[in-house]
């Protein structure tokens, strides 16, 4: 999946170090990344290339530290020139599912998702004043009500509703993804994660569930979510009444027709192969 950079290492933890010439910068502007391509592969701007077109003091000491891959730091370049950047362009981050080297894909995203609740929170919610980062941990706090805000992950289930040897499996409605995927939906306060996973098909499909067994989770920063994945069976009747607001369609296949092909990316796809291969 796309957290799977082994033998890279992820460091999430807070360390707002100062920023040296090799550090890299992920600059945004809305859903797009500013990238340059060698060999096949994703390279970010370096702070050394971006001496050129940027007051270097400023540079180096108005930094957002995001987090380290092995030895390497990234930081959020949106305080950044760009101009003296020419070799690089800006791309949408989609390119970021199957982008190469992975590790640099998944640095992509997980900035991306910084990027924007950095963006949202730029102001108080409670009396409206500046924000301030903290030099402890991520979190953004007000000089004046002493508010705290830190980045929000939102929970969410990726369902398997499996009858013997079929799987059910969707479409979404209105949105860009076309592929067949399994249902999914985010849990609401007051319930269970499990209670979730019963409610969504409910309301989707109209089915009810039994055995509710977990699989494994997935951080999704396209969306800010953190995945958990669940396998169930169907308790009782077959017929589907489908949500046509959230679905296109919902449908059984037979374990060995299940129209969907190995990629190294998401959750949704790894249980689909997980099932229709047999291990579940």
């Amino acid at each position: 999946m796309i957290q799977d950079i082994c033998p890279h290492h992820y460091k999430n933890e807070y360390h707002p170090m100062a920023p040296d010439k090799n550090s890299f910068l992920l600059c945004y502007d809305g859903r797009k990344v500013l990238v340059r391509h060698k060999n096949d592969e994703i390279i970010f701007p370096a702070f050394e290339e971006a001496e050129a077109g940027n007051d270097r003091d400023k540079l180096y000491k108005d930094y957002t530290y995001l987090f380290a891959i092995d030895g390497m730091r990234f930081y959020l370049g949106n305080h950044v020139s760009c101009d003296a950047l020419n070799e690089y362009v800006w791309e949408d981050t989609q390119i970021f599912r199957n982008a190469n080297p992975k590790y640099m894909g998944f640095a992509g995203i997980t900035g991306w998702q910084l990027h924007r609740w950095y963006e949202s929170h730029r102001y108080c919610g409670r009396c409206g004043k500046s924000l301030v980062k903290d030099v402890k941990e991520r979190m953004l706090y007000c000089p004046e009500c002493h508010n705290m805000e830190y980045p929000k992950i939102c929970p969410a289930v990726i369902i398997a509703v499996t009858h013997g040897n079929r799987l059910l499996m969707s479409k979404y409605a209105g949105r860009e993804y076309k592929k067949y995927a399994l249902l999914a939906g985010f849990a609401e306060i007051g319930e269970t994660i499990e209670e979730t996973v019963k409610r969504e098909v409910m309301e989707e499909v109209g089915l009810k569930v039994k055995n509710i067994t977990y699989y494994k989770s997935q951080p999704w920063s396209f969306t800010d979510t953190l995945l958990l994945g669940f396998f169930c069976e169907l308790d009782g009747e077959e017929n589907i009444t489908l949500d046509r607001e959230e679905l296109a369609l919902a449908e059984w296949f037979e374990r060995e027709e299940i129209p969907v092909k190995p990629d190294d990316c998401s959750l949704t796809n790894e249980m689909m192969m997980a099932f229709k291969n047999g291990i579940k």
